[in-house]
């Protein structure tokens, strides 16, 4: 074969280039907004079920995940045309999930009945339904995928769910509402932020103790008014950004001394955070005011506001694989 016909059957096999992509479920709207990573301009928005919420992409990106929370089912939906392929047993109420590392199962938080769904993506099947605290919100599973964890917002605590046995084995009490929980890359840590406590728990996962509470002051701001929600840790693990709620502020966070070293003024009531792939910019979803808030991540300074639909909640961004990142690999993968 010569070799212009070998680059084209190349081309062909792998798929096209794309620009990096960045999902935000627009809760009131129904709607899911795309804006892209380079422009940060909204590239579209399709509509999907009632009250999206959580969202995530299966490994190769080639599925979106959401949490249609007021249409009781986490949709499966091709990203490219915004289709939905098919809605996932997700059980009531479902808020927030997170993906295995297997790449099929998904643990959901099931905010009305108090339990955690495990379904298996691939089958459609559900696997477990697992009884943890009233109110479960936040959801995360650990780098090895052994552990999986679930907050409670009215119990006050975090779960620990073994993945194979698919039950709980212990509960950790943290501040008041946990809304979100965050594994570090090496699973040593796990970070779960307390609404109304106003504070950021970090857990050590071998002692399943806190290890550490962070609180936050921001001058001019009443202290009832510092909510910490979503969280998102830095690709080097050296910071953890930290969305403030109706402070309209993302703290930055010192993972080696827990000091805050910034606040970040973005819009109206933030709720969730997302990093692009190579880690280099932050988005922040901007629920009263509308829009999305990008932050340069090293430099910690905000880039510009992309406006979506009506009360953004969700973020996340979608995986490339090496034939679809501009250069030939993949976003933040290392030369």
């Amino acid at each position: 074969m010569s070799r212009p016909a070998a680059l084209a059957l190349l081309l062909c096999l792998t798929g096209p280039t794309r620009a990096e992509e960045i999902f935000v479920s627009n809760e009131r709207d129904n709607t899911v907004s795309v804006i892209d990573g380079d422009s940060l301009e909204v590239l579209r928005t399709f509509p999907v079920g009632r009250r999206p919420r959580g969202l995530t992409f299966s490994q190769d990106g080639q599925a979106l995940y959401v949490c249609a929370s007021d249409s009781d089912a986490v949709q499966v939906i091709d990203p490219d045309t915004g289709e939905v392929r098919h809605n996932l047993p997700s059980g009531e109420d479902p808020e927030q999930f997170a993906l295995a590392p297997d790449g099929r199962t998904l643990f959901i938080a099931n905010e009305e009945n108090a339990t955690t769904t495990v379904v298996d993506a691939q089958s459609r099947k559900v696997l477990a339904q697992i009884d943890v605290g009233i109110e479960p919100e936040g959801v995360a599973v650990s780098p090895d995928g052994r552990t999986a964890v679930t907050t409670s917002e009215t119990t006050n605590m975090v779960h620990w769910i073994d993945t194979k046995s698919l039950a709980a084995v212990d509960a950790t009490p943290v501040g008041q509402r946990p809304r979100f929980a965050a594994f570090t890359a090496d699973g040593a840590r796990l970070w779960a932020s307390s609404e109304i406590g106003g504070t950021v728990s970090v857990i050590d996962v071998a002692t399943r103790q806190v290890m550490r509470t962070i609180e936050f002051a921001v001058k001019g701001i009443a202290a009832d008014r510092i909510q910490p929600v979503g969280i998102q840790l830095s690709k080097d693990g050296r910071h953890a950004f930290v969305a403030l709620g109706p402070s309209d502020r993302v703290a930055v966070v010192d993972t080696a001394t827990y000091a805050v070293e910034s606040y970040i003024l973005v819009g109206r009531r933030v709720w969730q955070l997302a990093l692009n792939a190579a880690g280099t910019r932050l988005f922040a979803t901007n629920g009263v005011s509308g829009d999305v808030t990008v932050i340069d991540a090293a430099t910690f300074k905000p880039i510009k506001t992309v406006k979506v639909g009506r009360f953004p909640w969700g973020a996340a961004a979608r995986p490339m694989t090496p034939a679809q990142a501009p250069d030939g690999r993949a976003a933040g993968a290392v030369p």
